[in-house]
């Protein structure tokens, strides 16, 4: 029987993504809808635009929010850098390199791939030799904090080799904006992508992106058409960036813009250094914790992200009922692992709002019950 109303449980959520929102940001959806060209509409638009120029580090002027999921925004940076006939290399340590690929597939390029151990960070040598093996590759594309895994890769090295190659730079950093350093001008990264749900804290469905202007002008002097009409960045760029006169395109998702605002607002009164160390705090808090335990952590302690943790499943333990359990009796959520490390381990998510001591807490007392429980 249907009901009135939806009213979700109040969870804390501790895992890959979404994270915890805070109340103002929620808050901020509640306020009155207008019209996506109102001229009070647009104003916000362009603090938006500075607000994520602060979040990324740059001074692209096609810095924006593509209106859908981090994965739309990953396309929006491939179809429209990438031309049929052209060679991609891709990086590989895990499932969202994998979807890099796919991309590159789909836009008709030639894709090299570069592949990595799972829990490992890309290999500086053997995209330094595969660039050699392959001089004519217009692209170097690669995971910034890959969320299947838990692993930070060096993007500042890995885009000084693809520059010293002349190549175009393309970098995922859903889960690594705001979370841990990231410097899109200084690392001379010219496409970009994030989402909202991860470290910003704001709602699902929008796609931080930042274009340089070397891959401006990439998109201006295609030879093809962008395959997508909807993430066509010659058309965005007209919706985001004419201040005098700006050209309709889509309706934009006005309240989701609102609380991303209200998101992008709090990160800078906090600082973007602060951010990341209060980050890398809490992962330290939950590593000596689960540690204590006896629990394992699967990435090298160099490599591993602050924000996104993977964790080895005890043995004994089943997967699906521990995380159950943790969901009914705590109300916490904890990733399952993804790909190949599916019932093998955890992700344990201190993203954005999550990122703070009562969650820690949480979830420390909430695996030492539950497992002392599961192993009587």
């Amino acid at each position: 029987m249907l009901k009135d109303s939806f009213y979700p449980p109040q969870r804390t959520l501790m895992g890959p993504g979404p994270s915890d929102i805070h109340p103002r940001v929620l808050q901020a959806l509640s306020r009155p809808t207008i019209g996506h060209l109102d001229p009070c509409f647009i104003g916000m638009m362009d603090e938006v635009k500075q607000l994520l120029k602060y979040a990324f580090v740059t001074e692209n002027e096609v810095t924006l929010a593509v209106s859908a999921p981090g994965s739309a925004g990953m396309e929006a940076c491939f179809v429209n850098l990438i031309e049929p006939g052209e060679k991609v290399i891709v990086c590989i340590n895990g499932v969202f390199g994998q979807r890099m690929a796919e991309n590159v597939i789909r836009c008709g390029g030639q894709l090299i791939n570069v592949e990595d151990e799972w829990c490992q960070p890309v290999s500086l040598e053997k995209l330094q030799a595969t660039l050699e093996q392959h001089p004519d590759t217009t692209a170097v594309a690669c995971v910034h904090a890959e969320t299947s895994t838990g692993v930070k890769s060096d993007i500042e090295a890995i885009c000084q080799i693809a520059k010293q190659h002349d190549c175009l730079t393309i970098v995922d950093t859903v889960t690594s904006l705001g979370g841990i350093p990231l410097y899109v001008d200084r690392w001379d990264i010219d496409a970009v992508y994030s989402g909202s749900q991860k470290c910003l804290s704001c709602v699902p469905g929008l796609s931080p992106v930042s274009f340089s202007s070397n891959a401006v002008d990439k998109i201006k002097s295609r030879k093809t058409k962008v395959q997508s009409w909807f993430l066509d960045q010659t058309l965005v760029m007209e919706y985001w960036g004419n201040k005098a006169a700006r050209t309709y395109h889509h309706t934009a998702p006005v309240n989701a813009l609102y609380a991303l605002h209200e998101a992008l607002l709090m990160l800078k009164k906090e600082g973007l250094e602060q951010a990341w160390q209060r980050h890398a705090m809490m992962h330290n808090r939950l590593y000596q914790g689960l540690t204590d335990l006896g629990i394992k952590f699967l990435v090298d302690e160099q490599h591993r992200l602050p924000q996104l943790n993977l964790i080895a499943i005890p043995e004994g333990i089943d997967d699906v009922a521990f995380r159950n359990h943790l969901l009914r009796h705590y109300n916490l959520e904890v990733g399952a692992a993804i790909g190949g490390l599916a019932g093998k381990a955890w992700r344990i998510g201190l993203m954005g709002y999550a990122a703070k001591a009562e969650n820690v807490a949480l979830c420390l007392k909430a695996f030492e019950e539950t497992l002392n429980m599961m192993r009587q």
